[in-house]
């Protein structure tokens, strides 16, 4: 008998990039609650940085513009070589949304997270 193998909100299998997604959106659901301004950020990924010179960044952020939101974005591929595994790369993605967003307001990491560095 034939029948559906997964429910149709639950896709069969999802791309490393839409992983890598979905890490990055449960770091930031996690901020918010205590950051509410973080909502008028955008938070992007993107799998490469652009040139760089001797260091590769793990993330970056600017800071609004005119015309635009601030914006975070998190560099797929660097944190992925640099991590062995899922629970390796969602600590990691979270060190680097936090250092980010902790440079975007001004504040120590430790002030966004208090749990920064203790994982």
């Amino acid at each position: 008998m034939r029948g559906p193998v997964a429910p149709p909100q639950v896709p069969l299998s999802a791309s490393r990039a839409e992983s890598f997604r979905d890490l990055v959106q449960d770091s930031v659901e996690r901020l918010e609650r205590r950051w509410p301004q973080l909502a008028e950020v955008e938070f992007l990924v993107l799998d490469v940085p652009g040139p760089a010179d001797e260091s590769v960044p793990l993330g970056s952020s600017l800071a609004a513009g005119k015309g635009r939101p601030a914006q975070i974005v998190v560099y797929r591929r660097p944190v992925e070589i640099r991590t062995k595994n899922r629970d390796e790369r969602a600590l990691l993605v979270h060190e680097v949304v936090v250092e980010q967003v902790a440079d975007l307001l001004g504040l120590s990491p430790e002030s966004v997270d208090p749990r920064y560095g203790q994982d």
